[in-house]
């Protein structure tokens, strides 16, 4: 896409040549990669824009630390990028990569489709808002904003999932709860090593002092840190519940072993005396005076049908049963 506030390009194009050159101001450029797994094409683009070498390893490598890196002609921006896949029913994390300069902005994501940079494209295409009458220092904070505000999107996901699961431990919980539990335990974990860092990263652009940053800019990237303050409560506040759920799970299934042992105990109670009973006239001594008695056998069965009854009635008075 390159544009200015009077004029909009857009052009799909397979290869680096066709997306260049960049147009000269007050026009910006911006130039989205999908897919970064092709080194060719990140070689061709670093070649063109006069990248490091260590940024090109950094943009090929997906698993580095939300970052921002001033290298004076540009600046090099690391982001994570999450979505709520409705369909998995958890988090998709990719890293997305900007290279700011003075009239452009390319972006470079990890994988094609699935990004929360539509809306971003759609304000550039119907001239919504200031974004068209402004440099690629405000694209880049256009991003940024997307980019966490589509934490918060998550959040409201999980916290959708959270209050199902709690249900289910309330009426139900299961040991597979127990698994989903830490499931979402470890996204959290790993939301916030990508919001923690992102948070430097923005304050780091705030009060860069690079030129490439304008002053009109600097209030909106002020926005953007609050938000990720938000975004970092709102982690915590997620990481508090899934721990407290956790405990609940714990104490469910310890009340859960509980009933059965005091109803296995209660059995085992009731079943002593009748053991006993049984035991003093199995022991076949010729001298027992109920063993020649005609009704015997039915008073012993008698007197364990009444101890059994008199100590369910007794567990019973005490609400044990």
């Amino acid at each position: 896409m390159s544009y200015d506030s009077m004029h909009l390009e857009e052009e799909y194009v397979d290869t680096v040549s066709e997306a260049f050159p960049l147009r000269d101001a007050p026009s910006v450029t911006w130039i989205n990669v999908d897919g970064i797994h092709d080194v060719g094409i990140v070689e061709e683009l670093g070649a063109r824009l006069s990248l490091h070498h260590l940024v090109l390893e950094d943009i090929l490598n997906p698993d580095q630390r939300p970052k921002i890196e001033d290298l004076g002609d540009y600046l090099y921006v690391v982001l994570k990028m999450v979505d709520w896949d409705d369909q998995q029913g958890e988090i998709a994390v990719e890293q997305v990569s900007l290279v700011v300069g003075a009239n452009y902005v390319v972006s470079l994501q990890e994988r094609p489709g699935g990004d929360v940079l539509g809306p971003i494209r759609e304000r550039i295409r119907e001239g919504k808002g200031n974004i068209r009458g402004v440099g690629s220092d405000y694209l880049a904070y256009s991003i940024l904003d997307g980019v966490v505000d589509r934490y918060f999107g998550v959040l409201e996901g999980l916290e959708g999932k959270l209050e199902d699961l709690e249900e289910e431990l309330v009426s139900s919980p299961l040991p597979e709860t127990l698994q989903e539990l830490h499931v979402l335990k470890r996204e959290m974990i790993y939301m916030r090593k990508s919001v923690w860092p992102l948070r430097e990263v923005v304050a780091a652009l705030e009060r860069s002092g690079s030129p490439l940053i304008k002053e009109s800019t600097v209030p909106y990237l002020r926005d953007v840190y609050d938000h990720t303050i938000q975004v970092m409560d709102a982690v915590e506040t997620v990481r508090d519940m899934l721990s407290g759920m956790l405990d609940i799970y714990l104490s469910s299934m310890s009340n859960k072993m509980n009933e059965v042992m005091k109803v296995l105990t209660i059995f085992a109670s009731i079943f002593i005396p009748l053991t006993f009973i049984a035991g003093v006239y199995g022991m076949n001594f010729v001298f027992m005076p109920e063993l020649g008695w005609r009704w015997g056998y039915f008073a012993a069965l008698l007197v364990m049908v009444a101890v059994a009854l008199s100590m369910l009635w007794y567990f019973r008075s005490k609400r044990w049963l």
